[in-house]
């Protein structure tokens, strides 16, 4: 009886993790890496579509800031002319965002007219943001 005790206590003295407990946390680390990766992945694409709203948000802010400067600025003075969304953004907003690009229509200069500007970032969704840009 001595004996099988003695056996029993050497085994139940031994510590540590057997292949079997090994195995199944490495099954269940790579089960949640699968599951967590294509949820960051889609967190850069929903960045994007926000950085590209942010700008578009900025961009018809400055334009139609800028319309009413103009429009209360005496003659003579200097006034920014848009002619297009391009000159538009690089005009009114200081520092250009990596990425970005503006596009849409033509605008007369002195006239008032509006006309919707897209704002796409690399990266972001396929269809942009638009933004309305009033010129002076």
């Amino acid at each position: 009886m001595d004996r099988v005790k003695s056996v029993f206590r050497k085994v139940g003295s031994e510590s540590g993790f057997t292949l079997i407990e090994l195995v199944m946390v490495i099954v269940i680390i790579g089960i949640l890496a699968a599951v967590a990766v294509p949820k960051f992945l889609d967190l850069q694409g929903s960045a994007n579509d926000a950085v590209a709203s942010g700008v578009a948000g900025e961009l018809a802010s400055a334009s139609k800031a800028n319309w009413a400067v103009c429009a209360t600025t005496p003659p003579g003075a200097t006034c920014t002319a848009i002619t297009t969304c391009a000159t538009a953004y690089s005009a009114l907003i200081p520092t250009a965002v990596t990425g970005i690009t503006v596009t849409g229509g033509a605008l007369t200069a002195g006239s008032g007219a509006t006309t919707v500007c897209t704002v796409n970032m690399t990266g972001g969704s396929a269809t942009g943001v638009s933004a309305t840009v009033t010129t002076p």
